[in-house]
């Protein structure tokens, strides 16, 4: 794509970057074929192209950002199928964090827009303010059907409907600094905790913690780390996601340059996708950039990490049809595709593709609360995608899909962490246990979802 960018603009890092992305598109089109929201709504601008040319435009001629600019990079999922359908290789996802972060400088949005971004901004990131919040929803719910009829309040109905309606019990390992390894050590890792997954479902890293353990892996919570920053990089909150970031990273440079560190484990996709482009994101800061890059060089999703070892024989025979639902931030964002699965399969779980399994579904971060109504229909269409291959169990790697799928199944859906380490001599997950689901084959038959 032929740009015309001034000198004096390019002189902006920044720009520069962006300028060097847009010059890679060729304008084909592929993109569309895959991108969510062109799918569901037919218009050009609602692609990635259309946003890229939209982008260029606005970049180009210094322009603050418009309503329609801003409407239409809303839509924007950053599921990032775009970038896997992509035969130029544009680096999309940086250019739209870009168009993000100029819009947050240039643009007022109105203000309940403002209201509702301030709220998840500050909410969201902070488990104990996330948990109080939570409980509060509870008292809301109700309202939910009024909300939605009220114009600028289907945000608020969609945010209270995803709220659960009561809240798992907390990790029996908060606050644990240290989980020695069973046996000899084999390596020692740190595991993000993070800001949502915790408080929603802290079984996923209780799980990963005694699946790691039990093969010879330490596993460390590195003092002072949270929240990677995804969710309010992705509102183009540069400033605080940035602050974010050197904190994480302080709290593992202080692990890897003590005892050492193998890996940093990531439970939640959305979050790994984030994670392993700190290097990217800090390279311009002379203090962080080395460490962020060697952080993000020791990231490694659960599954990925998983994959390196040398698994023993499953301790229990399993036997259910698990329909594998992979996150957009994991087989776009990381090109974490068959790990899951095969991992899955050798602890004995019968696998199945979902139908159209390229397309997001919905949840996005924050999307299904900024755009419910979009998020929605992604939702439905891949549930009825899932319910399609007739699975008992959904197994995913997102805490967020976890949420936006149940909302709209009663298929009951777990970590894939979760179902591992039941195979290896874990606990049921209690998701499976309340549905009523049985793993482990009997004796003389196969057993499924109890009727």
């Amino acid at each position: 794509m032929q740009t015309n960018f001034t000198a004096e603009q390019l002189a902006d890092p920044e720009i520069a970057a962006a300028e060097k992305i847009l010059r890679t598109c060729v304008h084909c089109g592929f993109c569309t074929a895959t991108c969510p929201t062109y799918l569901l709504l037919g218009d050009e601008l609602d692609s990635p192209r259309g946003r890229i040319y939209l982008i260029k435009d606005m970049l180009e001629n210094s322009r603050p950002a418009n309503a329609e600019v801003v409407r239409h990079v809303d839509r924007c999922l950053s599921c990032l199928s775009c970038m896997t359908t992509c035969p130029s290789g544009v680096d999309y996802m940086h250019l739209v964090d870009h168009a993000r972060t100029h819009i947050e400088r240039t643009y007022k949005r109105p203000w309940h827009d403002r209201l509702m971004r301030a709220v998840l901004a500050a909410v969201l990131p902070y488990s104990g303010r996330f948990r109080l919040s939570l409980l509060g929803a509870f008292y809301g719910k109700p309202l939910v059907p009024l909300l939605r009829l009220v114009p600028g309040l289907q945000r608020m109905a969609a945010m209270l409907s995803l709220a659960p309606a009561s809240l798992p019990p907390r990790s029996a390992g908060e606050g644990v600094r240290s989980f020695p390894a069973s046996g000899k050590r084999r390596a020692r890792v740190a595991i993000l905790k993070g800001c949502a997954q915790p408080v929603l479902n802290p079984a996923i890293n209780d799980a990963t913690v005694r699946l790691l353990t039990r093969l010879g892996v330490e596993v460390v919570q590195a003092k002072g780390e949270g929240c990677c920053g995804a969710l309010v990089h992705h509102m183009g909150k540069t400033g605080a996601s940035h602050a974010f970031l050197r904190r994480n990273i302080d709290a593992w440079m202080a692990e890897i340059d003590g005892e050492g560190l193998d890996a940093i484990i990531i439970t939640a996709s959305g979050c790994g996708t984030t994670v392993k482009d700190y290097g990217h994101m800090l390279q311009d800061d002379p203090a962080y950039a080395g460490k962020a890059a060697r952080v993000s060089g020791l990231t490694k999703d659960i599954t990925e990490f998983l994959e390196t070892l040398d698994l023993p024989e499953p301790e229990r025979g399993v036997d259910a049809v698990v329909a594998y639902h992979s996150a957009c931030s994991m087989q776009h964002g990381q090109q974490i595709r068959e790990a899951p699965k095969a991992l899955l399969r050798k602890a004995g779980y019968t696998v199945r593709d979902v139908p159209e399994g390229h397309i997001c579904c919905g949840s996005a971060g924050t999307y299904n609360i900024l755009q419910p109504k979009i998020a929605a229909r992604l939702r439905e269409r891949k549930v009825a995608n899932i319910e399609r291959v007739s699975p008992d169990i959904i197994a995913t790697g997102n805490i967020g899909c976890m949420t936006q799928i149940a909302s709209g199944t009663p298929i009951p859906i777990v970590h894939t962490v979760e179902l591992l380490d039941h195979a290896y001599g874990g606990p049921l997950p209690a998701t499976l246990e309340a549905a009523g689901v049985r793993l482990e084959r009997a004796p003389s038959a196969p057993m499924h979802a109890a009727q």
